[in-house]
């Protein structure tokens, strides 16, 4: 729609008139820093930061009700830097003019319900919000496209120039961080370090597409990101992982279309994320704060991360129920089919602490928890998923599986509904579900295949047919018509499909 086609009083409002002063600010010292550059850990002590609008208050002014038909009326103009995460300008980018704003069709993921089956498998009501749905198929989309923006705006006020944008990933990050490069050529360059042989062949395949510098090396995750942290201090680059707070700040459109999605009643809702790099669930946290605090919702939903039992570093930081006795300490991790959560030191651990806390102030009781699952419990609930209509991934299996574990423990109640966050398509890790078909997992992922689970094609070779048809050579006449008639035949057989009258 057209500005002028929507109601007099609202028109006026659609188009962001708050500009925002934004700082990075310290989580460790609390020390503010100007945005002007690029920074990923405070200057001052070496913490992480968080980017703070210091004129947040002035958003307060604006009634939750308008803000409710600001973001509805948004929703269908004909704008396209309004139709992705920017939906939510005012408190994503406020800085950002229009024509900065980098957009490919992040956001606006759709949420579905799971089938009456589904959900009585898990005994709690819940919907999958599809992430993989994004352009490079990944939620990793929404904080690229924010981290993208801001790049985009130094660069048209020649703030930057010839810049090479880094980063370390399991696979999602460097696939979005390409794409999103590749879009701004010639502008700027990409490069991205993987752990040999820890991606799937799918998640590889996405940035070397893209145009991207690819580098593996040996280790896990954690080690890929101590070469980017080393480059990022030593070198004149843009650091693309979830260190960089922009990123955090797009992911925060995951809590505010949540939030929309269900007419902003956050009543008895239940969010599931899993943890990897724990950006993530910084940024639910954070977009609920935000709408919360202005009044756009008038309840915090409650939030659980899922973490697999082979990458659990903040399910055991939370197991010491004294604040004051908590210490966190990295883990080393093992395989893990949960591949993008399998990180044993996250980086945004310091900004998990200090947002539960507030979460759970604002919220005035313990309203975030921590689940831990199986790996097999991981790959059993994304089938099972898969098979009654969602695309999730392994990490959307380690999402349902947590609610699972969450309503054992009491943690979810009955009538609450729950969100799980499937942060990828489950075509970027077809790999393991055909391990899980083919048995093949290796001894330490302690998988054993459900055969109510496994499934594989069968190949039908009509009895009495001669000659089959092949690329190039064809059957023809009668004899193809004999080959359809039999195979027809054999598949109504295996089917035990009864016949028309």
């Amino acid at each position: 729609m057209k500005l002028n086609d929507f109601p007099k009083d609202i028109q006026p409002l659609l188009m962001p008139a708050h500009t925002g002063e934004m700082v990075y600010r310290c989580l460790g010292c609390d020390a503010e820093h100007e945005i002007s550059r690029l920074i990923y850990t405070c200057p001052s002590c070496g913490d992480v930061t968080l980017i703070y609008d210091k004129s947040f208050d002035l958003l307060k002014k604006t009634p939750g009700r308008t803000w409710r038909r600001i973001f509805d009326y948004r929703k269908m103009l004909s704008k396209s830097c309004f139709k992705g995460i920017y939906r939510y300008h005012e408190f994503i980018g406020p800085i950002l003019p229009e024509d900065a704003i980098v957009y490919l069709g992040e956001g606006h993921t759709p949420v579905i319900p799971a089938n009456d089956g589904l959900r009585k498998k898990a005994g709690v009501s819940f919907y999958f919000k599809n992430d993989g749905q994004n352009p490079s198929a990944s939620f990793k989309d929404r904080g690229m496209a924010s981290a993208m923006s801001y790049v985009n705006y130094l660069l048209m006020n020649k703030s930057l120039s010839n810049v090479l944008a880094l980063c370390a990933s399991t696979g999602d990050t460097s696939a979005a961080a390409a794409l999103y490069a590749s879009y701004m050529t010639p502008n700027i360059k990409s490069a991205t370090i993987l752990p040999h042989k820890k991606v799937t062949p799918q998640q590889l395949l996405q940035p070397l597409s893209s145009g991207s510098t690819v580098f593996e090396i040996p280790g896990v995750f954690d080690d890929c990101m101590k070469v980017v942290e080393e480059l990022s201090e030593t070198h004149n680059i843009i650091l693309l992982n979830s260190k960089n707070p922009w990123r955090i700040l797009g992911q925060e459109s995951y809590s505010y279309e949540i939030a929309q999605d269900f007419e902003y009643d956050m009543k008895n809702k239940v969010v599931v994320v899993p943890i990897g790099n724990a950006g993530n669930i910084t940024a639910i946290m954070s977009g609920f704060l935000k709408f919360y605090d202005v009044g756009i919702i008038d309840a915090l939903p409650k939030i659980i991360g899922a973490q697999s039992e082979h990458a659990d570093p903040v399910y055991r930081y939370y197991l010491e129920p004294d604040d004051s006795k908590r210490a966190f300490e990295p883990v080393t991790v093992k395989p893990s089919v949960a591949q993008a959560a399998m990180i044993g030191n996250p980086v945004s651990m310091p900004r998990v602490i200090k947002l539960v806390k507030q979460y759970n102030r604002a919220s005035g009781k313990q309203n975030v928890f921590f689940v831990r699952v199986s790996e097999q419990e991981i790959m059993d609930w994304e089938l099972m998923a898969n098979r009654n209509g969602h695309i999730a991934c392994t990490q959307g299996g380690e999402s349902l599986a947590g609610l699972v574990e969450a309503a054992r423990l009491k943690i979810v109640e009955k009538d609450e509904v729950a969100i799980l966050d499937s942060t990828a398509h489950a075509l970027k890790f077809s790999g393991f579900t055909n391990q899980y078909f083919q048995n093949s997992f290796a001894p330490e992922y302690k998988i054993t295949p459900s055969d109510d689970l496994v499934n594989h094609p069968h190949l039908i070779r009509p009895k009495g047919i001669q000659r089959m048809p092949e690329a190039g050579n064809p059957l023809t006449g009668d004899e193809f018509q004999r080959f359809v008639k039999k195979t027809a035949e054999q598949i109504a057989e295996f089917l035990n499909l009864e016949k028309r009258i």
